[in-house]
């Protein structure tokens, strides 16, 4: 089983490389390209759109065919459009490959999750999921800033055949070490839009939508930001968001913790709180303090950034698993539709701020979006300050601490 994970794994692992390097290598690809770097952000746009809305179709669609080759065929579409990606002559050549990465990505990850889940021993399957999963926490430590580094020394393009190099590892593994899993019980697309609309549901996922959106407002420009504002190199670009991978390495695990053992209303508030406070802090340094202060200010609060956007997730999903447990695996992945909807959004919005005002304003409707997210927070959780301190006040998910302890 291990082994079968660990490929797995590495073909998430090529897929996180791909989808965070872009604010590392954003500059060099608008330079490149010959647009602005409000446009080129619309790549990332793009991406998550796509992946958001295919996302829910290719699982319904695909909910048939058996696992190892619809694995081994998404991570080998993966790969040849990361080569068209590479050779792409002009901006929109770009946008179309990048367009063809996310219908395959939105193939992939969740068809490997739940493989991951059905492999695995009952009492294992939450450590099988996380295995998959660390595949992206270590892309964005490791393989973001090696991209970024790689780009500096053979140009952006390079970025892609490397990237296109681990799918094809991965695809390897997976032919020669996954065994045949048969398709599992799927839901339908009526089923899935059904369980979107109920109101609880919604305001967990709106709550996913902007906190994300507020994330992805400066992660996809903060390159740009780094270089227009500080005048780094590509090293310390590289050196920036190795601290956000580390911040979001951390984050990743405390969220797990947190979702299980703390009060969860007080958590999130704590979250978003945090967040718009340190988008704040970043345009305020970059509009202020243009110095190594300010750079180190920026690079702190990126860290700070890392580690509570990626703390929100885990308690997100347990919040949907505890609304209705049967039906948790289409809850969550609407779940990872909302994440893209969020990235797209925050995407634009940056470009928007970029081409109105300037790249130090990205922080500034970033903590706007948190704002919203605290608002919608408030509106659609249990008033009053009697709930406030209890860690019942929302559901706990089956098997969590709260219910072992009950």
């Amino acid at each position: 089983m291990l082994r079968s994970l660990i490929w797995l794994s590495f073909g998430t692992f090529a897929i996180g490389t791909e989808g965070f390097m872009i604010a590392g290598i954003l500059p060099a690809m608008a330079s490149d390209l010959q647009v602005s770097v409000a446009m080129a952000g619309h790549l990332v746009t793009c991406f998550a759109l796509v992946y958001a809305i295919s996302a829910p179709l290719t699982a319904v669609a695909t909910a048939s065919l058996p696992r190892k080759p619809l694995l081994a065929a998404s991570i080998a579409a993966f790969a040849l459009a990361n080569l068209v990606a590479a050779i792409a002559p002009g901006y929109w050549w770009l946008m179309g490959s990048r367009a063809l990465l996310a219908l395959s990505a939105a193939a992939f990850t969740p068809a490997a999750t739940g493989t991951a889940a059905m492999i695995a021993a009952p009492e294992k399957r939450g450590r099988a999921i996380a295995i998959i999963y660390s595949g992206m926490t270590i892309a964005v430590v490791v393989g973001v800033p090696a991209g970024t580094i790689l780009a500096e020394h053979l140009g952006w393009r390079a970025t892609f055949i490397g990237v296109a190099g681990l799918a094809v590892l991965a695809l390897i593994g997976i032919v020669s070490q996954l065994p045949q899993v048969a398709a599992p019980p799927a839901a339908s697309l009526g089923t899935r839009l059904a369980v979107a609309r109920r109101p609880e549901v919604l305001s967990i996922l709106g709550l996913t939508v902007l906190a994300i959106a507020g994330a992805f407002t400066v992660s996809t420009y903060a390159g740009a930001l780094l270089k227009d504002v500080f005048n780094v190199s590509p090293s310390m670009i590289a050196f920036a968001l190795f601290v956000v991978g580390i911040g979001s390495a951390a984050g990743n695990f405390f969220g797990g913790y947190a979702a299980d053992r703390w009060n969860q209303r007080r958590f999130i508030t704590t979250i978003l709180v945090t967040l718009a406070v340190d988008f704040v802090a970043i345009s305020l340094a970059a509009t202020f303090a243009p110095d190594r202060a300010g750079l180190v200010v920026v690079v702190v609060a990126l860290g700070i950034w890392g580690l509570f956007a990626w703390a929100l997730p885990a308690v997100q999903q347990v919040r949907l698993v505890a609304v209705d447990p049967p039906l948790a695996a289409v809850s969550l992945s609407l779940n990872s539709s909302a994440i893209y909807l969020g990235t797209a959004a925050g995407a634009t919005a940056g470009a928007a701020a970029i081409d109105l005002a300037s790249v130090t304003a990205i922080g500034w409707v970033a903590a706007l979006f948190e704002v919203a997210a605290l608002i919608v927070f408030a509106l659609t959780t249990r008033a009053g300050r009697r709930t406030w301190f209890r860690r019942d006040d929302i559901p706990a998910c089956p098997g969590s601490g709260a219910q072992q302890r009950a």
